[in-house]
């Protein structure tokens, strides 16, 4: 269990995007929540990350199988950061929800001016938390360690919320869990390069990959379990932010990534394939 500086506790997240911008769900899975198969309320839910401005990517809602696989034990995507930028979000979405309700993470991705401005437009909603997202494997950003400390410090000094920063393994996620245990409160794993998971082997989505570069797309789930699992127990042994642990798939996986030392644990691609497991689980719990 986490508790933020602001009092929300919470064991289970869900994962940016997962639920859509609004935590509700995708409109796939509207008909799930109304019947109840996916309670969003039981969760602290991440909302897919905004960009400053409308950013088109690769997601095409007419072929989405285009940028997200479906592969053996999670999936793939190479979507690109597809939204319709803060903006919008603040104008459309953030007005109408009801944030006592549902427990909200705000994410934002961008250059460093760029998060410091959303930063400070996401201080009249009340999130639980704004997760700062400088990991995104599809998407070009600024991967030195000494920049994406100074970023989220630039960040929480405009932000209301308790920070959550979200690291990759390809990161120096070690050092960046050290330097900000001042700064953010707890820190999360994004889905990992194809090429980490699937050293010399052909993507599923090279075409896009062809089209666009940027390499195979991010994956999520069962085989990026290993990865992100050895980072989780690194951080945990470290003693400084809390640690969100990724990739959670069933009652086993809550059990092992406890035993690593993580406080809270997210579902993110569990939702395509099973989107009432994650509910499932809670209940059981």
């Amino acid at each position: 269990m986490i508790t933020l500086s602001n009092g929300h506790r919470f064991e289970y997240m869900v994962a940016s995007g997962a639920l859509a911008f609004d935590g509700k769900g995708w409109p796939w899975e509207k008909p799930l929540v109304w019947f109840g198969l996916i309670k969003p309320e039981l969760f602290t839910v991440v909302i897919k990350s905004l960009t400053r401005h409308p950013r088109k990517g690769n997601l095409r809602w007419w072929k989405p199988w285009e940028c997200v696989r479906l592969i053996p034990g999670g999936s793939i995507n190479k979507v690109g950061l597809t939204n319709p930028g803060i903006e919008w979000w603040c104008e459309k979405v953030g007005p109408y929800l009801d944030f006592q309700k549902f427990p909200l993470v705000g994410s934002i991705f961008g250059e460093r001016s760029e998060l410091i401005e959303m930063a400070e437009m996401f201080n009249h909603f009340d999130f639980k938390a704004i997760e700062v997202n400088v990991s995104c494997p599809n998407a070009t950003h600024d991967n030195q360690t000494e920049m994406i400390i100074r970023c989220v410090k630039e960040v929480k000094r405009t932000s209301r919320h308790p920070i959550i920063v979200k690291v990759s393994v390809d990161q120096d996620y070690e050092k960046i869990n050290k330097e900000l245990v001042w700064t953010a409160e707890a820190i999360s794993l994004n889905s990992i390069k194809y090429e980490l998971v699937y050293p010399n082997k052909k993507s599923p989505l090279s075409k896009l990959e062809q089209k666009v570069g940027g390499g195979g797309g991010g994956i999520s789930g069962k085989p990026a379990q290993k990865l992100n699992w050895e980072a989780v127990e690194k951080m945990a042994v470290q003693g400084c932010l809390n640690v969100i642990a990724p990739r959670v798939m069933n009652e086993d996986n809550l059990r092992q990534v406890r035993e690593l030392g993580a406080q809270a644990v997210s579902f993110e691609a569990i939702h395509l394939r099973t989107p009432w497991k994650p509910t499932q689980i809670i209940r059981k719990e």
